[in-house]
């Protein structure tokens, strides 16, 4: 696959010089939602097709909600109402009707066609003043429950197949509740209980596939993410003999809040130095250490991944020394493999295994652990090694490479520094995007250290 090497990290703006780029909250709901119609419409269709099933139901209570649920459902539907059931058919002409089986939610009318619409033994009075968009609900006979519900619409449809969200490989696909499954069971019919399969390859398919603005967006927001650190490994933030690894971890953190984003994982920022290695907890940062970070967050729905190395110049010094340079080119070199080895079509522990395979060829001491990134930080898609599976991931490690997907390519190397008479395990991090079948840099990658004088 073609790696694209253009816009490396050189020079980067300030974050305050991003932050202008950065939407409020109404702006970022209005263009969300837009990208949610955006992929009902193309993306489902194509994962529904791919994976060979015509109906997909989504069935959830209220703070009990399946993992893919937030993906499906717009902004201002924070949580699941009571019990929010959707049902996805794919129709003949390769388009999806969407359903909700639901009470009369405001604005989920503009995105499923309302289906319950006889409830039994409930009223909902005036609910078309609070929300134009409900359901006229119209008592016939004793109505029926949102399952008898569920049971009547999948008999109209008349399916193929049927996905209900259970898998062993994969968290996101496997959110359906025991509870609401033997409720599903006790309403459908042998024919519709024989439809039934898993349906992890719609919701993994779902969730890894990057729309058009969504990839290009991703750029914009992984440039926010370099600038971040750039500017935490920096003079502003850092004084050499005063400042600590915790207080620039909090820095980030606290820099995150304050532009509006969300951390999706606790921050790291670690010391190594000579003679020492890595230096365990809280240290004051002196002039010759190296700073290690690992920063992600999550903008417009979509997560960052970032590990990123620092050097303290010690008097005299204008750059890092030449050796540990060469340890940084070295994990620059192993990025570069297994990019080459990123194949549509190919498993993550195919790509793991070549990607190993060349690296030690070269004389590299590997270790890989890159992951899918998108909705989630560790999200939907081929995991590619873990850091304690390095001879493969059963499960999940078998899924393919699609094309327009993320990934969080996370990998480091084993040098010995003659210099500081230890060997480092040295770790980067960089986000990447699959996209008509090259890969490129998200805002580039770190190839030079960030140097703090």
């Amino acid at each position: 696959m073609e790696i694209s090497r253009e816009n490396f990290i050189i020079d980067v703006p300030s974050v305050d010089e991003l932050k202008p780029k950065i939407l409020d909250y109404r702006a970022q709901d209005k263009l969300l939602d837009s990208w949610l119609v955006k992929r009902l419409d193309q993306v489902l269709p194509q994962v529904m097709k791919r994976s060979g099933i015509d109906c997909w139901v989504v069935c959830n209570n209220e703070y009990n909600e399946e993992p893919v649920f937030w993906t499906l459902a717009p902004r201002s539907l924070i949580t699941a109402r009571r019990l929010t059931i959707l049902v996805f058919h794919l129709k003949d002409d390769g388009t999806v009707d969407r359903m909700s089986l639901t009470h009369p939610v405001p604005v989920i009318g503009d995105y499923y066609r309302p289906m319950w619409t006889n409830p039994k033994g409930q009223s909902w009075g005036e609910s078309r003043i609070l929300n134009p968009n409900a359901p006229v609900t119209e008592q016939k006979g004793e109505g029926e429950t949102q399952m008898e519900c569920l049971a009547r619409v999948l008999k109209e449809i008349n399916p193929k197949v049927i996905g209900l969200d259970m898998s062993k490989d994969f968290a996101f696909a496997d959110g359906l509740s025991h509870t609401l499954y033997e409720e599903m069971m006790e309403v459908f019919d042998e024919e519709q209980k024989a439809k039934i399969v898993s349906a992890e390859k719609v919701v993994v398919g779902w969730m890894e596939t990057r729309i058009d603005e969504e990839m290009d967006a991703y750029h914009g927001i992984m440039q926010i993410a370099h600038a971040m650190i750039a500017e935490a490994f920096s003079s502003k933030v850092i004084l050499p003999g005063v400042t600590t690894n915790e207080d620039v971890k909090y820095w980030m953190m606290q820099k995150t809040v304050d532009l509006g984003f969300r951390p999706w994982f606790d921050y790291e920022v670690s010391v190594r130095r000579a003679g020492v290695g890595e230096v365990v907890g809280e240290t004051v940062i002196r002039q010759g250490d190296l700073l290690h970070c690992d920063v992600g967050f999550r903008y417009l729905n979509l997560c960052t991944d970032t590990q990123e190395n620092a050097y303290i110049l010690k008097q005299g010094e204008t750059d890092a020394p030449e050796e540990l340079k060469k340890v940084m080119a070295t994990v620059n070199r192993f990025q570069d493999i297994t990019l080459g080895e990123f194949r549509i079509g190919r498993t993550g522990n195919e790509i793991l295994a070549a990607s190993l395979k060349k690296a030690k060829e070269e004389g590299i001491v590997p270790c890989l652990y890159t992951h899918p990134i998108g909705f989630n930080g560790h999200a939907a898609g081929p995991t590619i090694g873990l850091w304690d599976k390095q001879g493969g991931v059963p499960g999940n490690g078998d899924y393919p490479m699609y094309d327009n997907t993320a990934y969080s390519l996370e990998l480091n190397v084993r040098c010995p520094v003659e210099s500081w008479g230890v060997e480092l395990t040295f770790g980067a991090e960089t986000d990447v995007l699959v996209r008509d079948g090259k890969v490129y840099f998200l805002a580039g990658r770190q190839d030079r250290f960030h140097l703090v004088k």
